[in-house]
């Protein structure tokens, strides 16, 4: 029986309160493990913990930065905040939700953070209104807009970060922006002014986060930075634009091993320098499979090719597969179509991959995942 539905267990707490706090601890379990083991916290709405980072993405972004002072301009439940604290000497977290700054500010005390003071103001009139200049400003500006409802372009984000821009230089030199993964990364590029790097975060290959780190004046080489928390290791490459504009594919048909890069390696668009780096062929410039003759260490999935095959009827009948994990790149039908048409089911240790490959031509590739 739901906790909202039976009699009050506690005479100051509301079953709907204490509903909140049975939710929210067991969805900070996996994503946030410190406030989970920590006794004492409070845990806000749903959404709030839905809405904030994960400690792995707030611990990876504190070791981009340094220095003295930090201000969180959006700080939320304070997740990024606390693991910013560990690094810089003063942190400044502003929220302007009364709820949740005042748990976000209770949490901090309990988890011992010491060195964060908390505001409950909007972060830009903070700023405005500060004679303090900081060495790092961080923002994570909300993509939930009242009119268009869930967004992901920088100018429907509170705060408007591209109107904003020339201020927040005026108060610190670097930026460290949190945008939705979905951000279109050259769109991105064409808005922020003095970009120097982009990190793309991907956890388990799903990208999490974009973080660009702006410096005020910079006009050199952006690096692009990737990395993707698998279950077993952590998956990083690293190129700048022009190593990936100058580079050249080399296509082949597949070979002995297929890989995949994982997602936030995708997500970068080093589609050709990928290959260059670990000496790989290409199946085909839109398809992004890349094949070899010798197994090698790559950042994605990688599979030991069984057959490779024309994609018609009769030879996707003679691999006499009935259940197979599908994936397509750079095909025609979608993954539900191909299952139906040949009469797959999902699951099982094989993986059948659709394609287009080098001469133009559909074909399949049943592989075993190495």
């Amino acid at each position: 029986m739901s906790v909202l539905l039976k009699k009050p267990i506690f005479e100051s707490v509301s079953q709907k309160e204490l509903a909140q706090q049975i939710e929210g601890k067991k969805k900070c379990q996996k994503k946030l493990p410190t406030w989970h083991q920590t006794t004492g916290i409070y845990y806000p709405k749903k959404i709030n913990i839905e809405q904030t980072s994960s400690e792995i993405s707030a611990g990876y972004k504190s070791e981009i930065v340094e220095g003295k002072s930090l201000l969180d301009l959006t700080g939320g439940l304070g997740v990024d905040s606390y693991y910013f604290s560990k690094k810089i000497a003063s942190v400044f977290h502003c929220e302007i939700d009364r709820d949740l700054h005042q748990i976000t500010s209770h949490n901090l005390k309990i988890l011992e953070a010491k060195n964060i003071s908390c505001f409950q103001e909007n972060g830009l009139d903070y700023l405005k209104n500060s004679n303090q200049n900081f060495d790092w400003l961080y923002i994570d500006p909300s993509r939930r807009n009242e009119v268009k409802g869930k967004v992901f372009q920088l100018s429907d984000c509170q705060p408007d970060i591209i109107r904003n821009l020339e201020l927040l230089y005026t108060k610190s030199e670097n930026i460290l922006l949190k945008t939705s993964p979905l951000l279109d990364i050259s769109i991105g590029l064409g808005e922020l002014k003095g970009t120097k790097e982009i990190h793309i975060v991907a956890i388990n290959n799903e990208v999490k986060e974009l973080l660009w780190v702006l410096e005020k004046g910079f006009s050199e080489e952006i690096s692009i930075k990737t990395v993707n928390f698998a279950k077993s290791k952590i998956q990083t490459y690293n190129f700048t634009h022009s190593e990936e504009k100058n580079a050249t594919s080399v296509y082949s048909l597949p070979l002995s091993y297929l890989y995949e890069p994982n997602a936030s390696i995708l997500k970068s668009g080093a589609f050709k320098s990928i290959g260059l780096t670990f000496k790989l062929k290409k199946l085909h410039p839109s398809t992004h499979l890349y094949t070899s003759n010798e197994l090698l260490d790559f950042p994605g999935r990688r599979f030991k090719l069984i057959k490779a095959t024309a994609c018609n009827n009769r030879n996707i009948r003679a691999l006499n597969i009935e259940k197979a994990n599908i994936a397509n790149r750079n095909f025609p039908d979608s993954v539900a179509t191909i299952r139906k048409k040949f009469k797959i089911k999902d699951g099982g240790n094989h993986f059948l991959f659709f394609f287009k490959d080098r001469d133009d031509s559909y074909q399949a590739a049943l592989c075993s995942k190495v």
